[in-house]
């Protein structure tokens, strides 16, 4: 989490903090009734600015928190993008290997099955001999 997130749900929780504490302290305090609902109706009064204030501390963490997100996505989508295409090159230079090999196999095959024109006559002879 980084200083800027603590700072804000800092502030929201010392904003919650307070108004409880005010509420909780003035419900305890040796005030009279008509004294304490005085000093409850301010408070209740200044509740909807700091809802607001709240609400505007919440909406900028989030928006913070979207683009950092949004940042480590587009930084794990580039990334992602190089290991795909390090894998298609590596699969493109295996490929070609065993194409290379397949064909060397191929032609070493056929030099060594491939009838010299001085062994097909020999063969002849020797098939000749034993009829």
């Amino acid at each position: 989490m980084s200083g800027r997130n603590r700072a804000g749900t800092f502030a929201g929780g010392l904003a919650i903090g307070a108004a409880l504490g005010t509420i909780v302290g003035m419900l305890i305090a040796p005030r009279t009734g008509k004294e304490t609902r005085k000093v409850l109706k301010k408070s209740a009064d200044a509740l909807p600015e700091l809802a607001e204030d709240l609400s505007s501390t919440l909406q900028i963490q989030a928006h913070r928190l979207s683009d950092e997100a949004l940042q480590n996505w587009e930084s794990t989508l580039s990334k992602l993008k190089v290991a795909i295409a390090a894998g298609i090159e590596a699969s493109q230079l295996e490929r070609t290997k065993v194409e290379n090999n397949a064909f060397e196999s191929t032609v070493i095959r056929r030099n060594i099955t491939k009838p010299t024109p001085n062994s097909s006559i020999e063969q002849n002879s020797a098939f000749e001999e034993r009829n």
